[in-house]
């Protein structure tokens, strides 16, 4: 009994480091872009630490709303990032996931989507003609983004033959003789990452020069920091998966050097994601969705190469 308890106790003090790590990381990152961004753009830049004084500032505004708000517009700032906390509970970041055992791959599909819904539910609920042109842009992304990210998870599902988040989230997409099913959706993934990361070229739904923070525009105050701060760990949190399906080695390696291993390949995909931001101009939303269809065609080739153990 007193070993049980034991474990449970680690499990949870594990699952708050994970949360805590997050939550400090996610806005360094996001600093780390924006100094990448304006050096390529040739500024000097705001601080590296500007996310958090940005964060700072809007939990300390007051939080206006009118006194008929429906209640999914009171709550589903704090849901969506409470989902994507619990994501990361269950994705390796430098050491073993401290929910892996308790949870599986659809659970960690339902927690992404769950995160994405909330703000499709939030700029519905605002009642702003701009909310809603980025509700349904949003909506469109999401068609065609999450079943790519199932399908991933789905090839290593099918080579790991288990849901189990431990042995998925290990480089099972590599695990096949001829690993081809892998091979194609590491590029797939590789190519789609950027719309994950929401930045530009596929920023539609946030697009700023046309509807300012898209779905979000009706919200400001501890809201829109609580929103904004999601979107900060989501790039963790998909950066986490990424390195766990396709780029898992090193995992295996003593604490200090497999923690410093993971966070030197998730800052490399990081700062791609910036400097592809930097270089290129946004998609309209047709192209954008043109190009999510052929990377869920290539997906699906992926899939049935996988269940032919290729």
């Amino acid at each position: 009994m007193g070993g049980e308890l034991l474990s449970v106790a680690l499990s949870v003090l594990s699952a708050v480091a994970n949360v805590a790590l997050v939550l400090l990381v996610a806005p360094l990152l996001q600093g780390v872009q924006r100094r990448i961004t304006a050096r390529v753009q040739s500024r000097q830049g705001p601080p590296l630490l500007q996310p958090y004084y940005d964060l700072l500032k809007l939990l300390g505004k007051e939080d206006l709303e009118s006194g008929e708000a429906p209640a999914v517009q009171r709550f589903a700032a704090y849901l969506s990032l409470a989902t994507v906390l619990a994501t990361a509970c269950l994705v390796p970041l430098g050491f073993p996931a401290p929910l892996s055992a308790v949870g599986d791959a659809i659970l960690l599909l339902y927690l992404l989507l769950l995160s994405g819904v909330c703000t499709l539910l939030a700029g519905a609920a605002a009642g702003s003609t701009y909310s809603w042109v980025g509700v349904s842009r949003e909506m469109m992304s999401m068609m065609t983004l999450e079943p790519i990210l199932a399908v991933a998870l789905g090839v290593g599902a099918l080579h790991a033959r288990s849901f189990r988040l431990g042995e998925v989230l290990d480089g099972s997409p590599w695990s096949a003789a001829v690993p081809l099913s892998g091979l194609v959706m590491l590029v797939v993934m590789l190519l789609g990452f950027q719309a994950y990361a929401g930045r530009v070229p596929f920023d539609a739904a946030e697009a700023e020069t046309e509807i300012m923070d898209g779905p979000l525009s009706e919200y400001s105050g501890q809201k829109l920091a609580l929103f904004r701060l999601a979107q900060m760990c989501k790039l963790v949190v998909y950066a986490g998966l990424f390195v766990a399906l396709f780029v898992p080695w090193g995992a295996d390696l003593p604490f200090p050097l497999a923690f410093l291993a993971f966070w030197a390949k998730a800052l490399v995909l990081v700062v791609a994601v910036a400097l592809i931001a930097a270089t290129h101009a946004r998609y309209r939303v047709d192209q954008a969705i043109r190009r999510y269809s052929v990377l869920l065609a290539f997906s699906l080739v992926a899939i049935v190469l996988a269940a032919f153990g290729r």
